[in-house]
């Protein structure tokens, strides 16, 4: 294996660069430091001075991903298990998602519709077909439930 080179920038300039791009999580930020090179203390003090100045925020981190997922139609279920994937608290996961989240059955209707064309089961395979991939995209029973009912309205 090749040896690692020993990065240019210093650990804080590295740590920054990153987070000019877009918003990371606590673990991530380390892991991508960690994988450049950078020794655990000194990853320890740039991670603090970020934080200090507000560079590194789990909360923005995490509010950030919501409104990701959700613009991609994902539900609740699944958006947790991405954040706690990136370890991030639960506590920070539970406040972006009351600060950020939509209403998760009105938001499974509409990924239904766009991904079925309002088309309702023609039989019981594909209507299992249509529960797999709301299940899948992170839906509760009660809203694939509420997602393809076609008489609510």
């Amino acid at each position: 294996m090749y040896p690692k080179k020993k990065p240019t920038l210093s650990v804080k300039e590295a740590a920054i660069q990153c987070l000019s791009r877009r918003d990371h999580g606590i673990h991530e930020l380390q892991q991508k430091l960690s994988q450049k090179g950078y020794e655990d203390d000194e990853i320890q003090k740039a991670m603090a001075f970020c934080h200090e100045y507000h560079y590194l925020d789990d909360l923005r981190f995490a509010k950030s991903q919501v409104r990701q997922h959700v613009f991609k139609g994902h539900g609740k279920r699944r958006i947790q298990q991405e954040l706690n994937a990136k370890r991030v608290a639960e506590s920070v996961i539970e406040a972006a998602l009351e600060e950020e989240g939509p209403d998760w059955f009105e938001l499974a209707k509409e990924t239904a519709l766009k991904k079925f064309k309002g088309k309702p089961a023609a039989d019981k395979k594909e209507y299992a077909k249509q529960v797999r991939f709301l299940q899948y995209r992170g839906y509760s029973f009660d809203q694939i439930q509420y997602a393809l009912n076609e008489d609510d309205e």
